[in-house]
């Protein structure tokens, strides 16, 4: 409340002063008729009564409980208005929009840890879901590689809102595929036939769930995954020749869509 021992007519500096307003403030609030001076000088300058400097006080208490400038104006000039109900209807909006910051905090946490850690699962559950042979240093070490790319921070993104079924469905397919890849090899599967192209394309668009993956982004992958002792290590360990037929199959279906493998780079 407004010193009750101000004995003369305030100005806009003054009142704005006593209340920790700005003069713009008191301004608008007098053009849109909220909270108007009731005298001015000679000159047309502002002066605001005591009266004035209680009213603009009420103002301020009500605007930072959070009220609308307008919900003010029906508290303070309808006579009939009932500020408890006022007040209990500001504070439902406030608790809903603390649930909506919680929850922005939940998702920023999640997304957070994401790109720190990858997938958002201990270790044991990781194991649950991809199988007991799997390293949950994994993603870790992927994250140490690759962590400045786009391609990570893609994959950060979409990990932080999948749920551990959805992780569970994602490993289900590609263990399907990469079954599916160990019995065309054993059949003699041609890479460049229509049943390769189809199996590479499934790769791709299965792939696409962690980040977007071009056919000559795949290229890339293909390479890797036939050079890279660990990763021929692993295919090979699913069907004897696997990680050559995979790239080579990448490849005719990469070359089947007008790309050419030789010059395919990582965009």
């Amino acid at each position: 409340m407004v010193d009750n021992e101000i004995d003369e007519d305030a100005t806009v500096g003054v009142a704005a002063d006593l209340l920790g307003l700005t003069v713009r403030t008191l301004h608008h609030w007098d053009e849109i008729g909220l909270a108007s001076p009731s005298r001015r000088t000679p000159a047309g300058y502002r002066l605001y009564t005591w009266d004035d400097l209680e009213r603009l006080s009420r103002v301020v208490a009500y605007r930072g409980a959070g009220l609308t400038l307008d919900a003010i104006r029906d508290v303070l000039d309808d006579a009939t208005a009932e500020i408890g109900d006022t007040l209990r209807e500001q504070r439902a909006q406030l608790a809903e929009r603390i649930h909506d910051l919680q929850q922005l905090d939940e998702r920023l946490e999640r997304m957070t840890d994401a790109h720190e850690r990858g997938i958002l699962m201990s270790d044991d559950e990781q194991r649950e879901v991809f199988g007991e042979d799997w390293d949950p240093q994994r993603s870790r070490a992927a994250r140490f590689v690759w962590g400045g790319s786009r391609q990570w921070a893609q994959f950060a993104e979409r990990s932080a809102s999948r749920s551990q079924s959805q992780w569970r469905a994602l490993s289900k397919a590609m263990s399907a595929l990469q079954r599916d890849f160990a019995d065309a090899v054993s059949r003699g599967v041609e890479p460049g036939s229509e049943e390769a192209d189809e199996l590479a394309e499934r790769h791709r668009e299965l792939f696409s769930n962690f980040f977007p993956l071009t056919r000559q982004m795949q290229v890339c992958l293909g390479r890797m995954f036939e050079t890279d002792p660990g990763f021929s290590s692993y295919y090979n360990g699913i069907g004897d020749g696997l990680a050559t037929w995979f790239r080579q199959s990448i490849d005719e279906s990469a070359r089947h869509h007008g790309i050419d493998p030789d010059t395919a780079t990582w965009e």
